[in-house]
């Protein structure tokens, strides 16, 4: 591989701007026995919380046209079970590491990204968008003020890079971006899954226990670009976009509308090759167009 997919984000070295998303990754462990993971620029770990948890009951997962619908409500470890079992793994895989926190509470979130500050990892991604628990999550993310309070809080006390990872379903998602920058983030992540329902129709009822969950996979690509775009023309701050990658091209159009990175996320439980055929893809419509690295197509639209 040339040096034309090269990407330094917050002052991380990466082989590439291509990262394995958090929620459907795990922490690399299963695709690495499908894959050598060290060729991805990053992995951002299943989302931790505090004292982790066994997630939601029910129905966890529903297909939808173009994507799925999911409601796994935050399933994981712990965070101490992570720097004790996981962290090293994801160390040893050559890709950058991304801890993805979430929290059901400011003191959650404190507490778990002091704890984090053990861990080897490169970037902490703060999860304030997260619409399937029913107790913090997305609730941190939905308007300016409470988005900057828990991002300025939480930039208090971690040692590492803060991206914060937005909700769609907020107003305003520009403005909760400017915001959280405000509150010293050093980049944003957009976006997390759509609010949706879905109804057994034999059953009579709703197909979720939460009755709502998210929506991800190629159906909400063209509504994640334009909030993308949208969102880059308003931060200085990097921004790391996501939201139905499926392809390269996909992938490259992300960039051209001010993406620094970008995430790979429900597409991978389709065909948990596809992040390789899109890193392979970019490189070589870079090496086509003349591109001498991708960030000189950073934002040009």
């Amino acid at each position: 591989m040339s040096d034309r997919l090269k990407t330094t984000l917050f002052g991380v070295e990466m082989k590439n701007p291509v990262i394995a998303a958090s929620g459907t990754f795990g922490f690399g462990r299963e695709y690495a026995e499908l894959f050598d993971i060290s060729r991805l620029g990053g992995i951002s770990g299943k989302g931790l919380t505090l004292h982790g948890g066994p997630g939601n009951q029910g129905i966890r997962v529903w297909e939808t046209p173009s994507g799925i619908m999911n409601s796994i409500g935050l399933e994981n470890p712990g965070v101490d079970a992570f720097v004790a079992t996981e962290c090293d793994y994801m160390r040893q895989s050559g890709a950058a590491v991304v801890a993805n926190l979430g929290g059901h509470s400011k003191e959650d979130y404190l507490e778990g990204a002091a704890r984090l500050n053990e861990a080897d990892v490169d970037i902490l991604e703060l999860n304030i968008s997260c619409p399937n628990v029913k107790a913090g999550g997305m609730a941190f993310g939905m308007i300016p003020e409470t988005a900057e309070e828990i991002t300025r809080a939480v930039k208090e006390v971690t040692r590492f890079p803060l991206l914060v990872k937005l909700s769609p379903n907020a107003s305003d998602i520009v403005g909760v971006a400017k915001a959280v920058e405000a509150g010293g983030a050093d980049g944003v992540s957009l976006v997390n899954t759509f609010l949706g329902m879905a109804i057994d129709i034999n059953k009579r009822k709703a197909v979720f226990n939460n009755v709502y969950a998210g929506v991800s996979g190629p159906a909400i690509r063209p509504i994640a670009l334009r909030m993308v775009h949208q969102v880059a023309k308003a931060v200085k701050i990097p921004v790391v976009g996501l939201g139905g990658i499926a392809t390269a091209e996909d992938a490259i159009s992300f960039i051209m509308a001010g993406a620094a990175a970008i995430q790979v996320g429900t597409m991978t439980l389709a065909s948990p090759k596809v992040i390789l055929d899109i890193i392979d893809g970019m490189e070589a419509w870079c090496e086509k167009e003349g591109i001498a690295n991708i960030q000189e197509i950073r934002g040009i639209i």
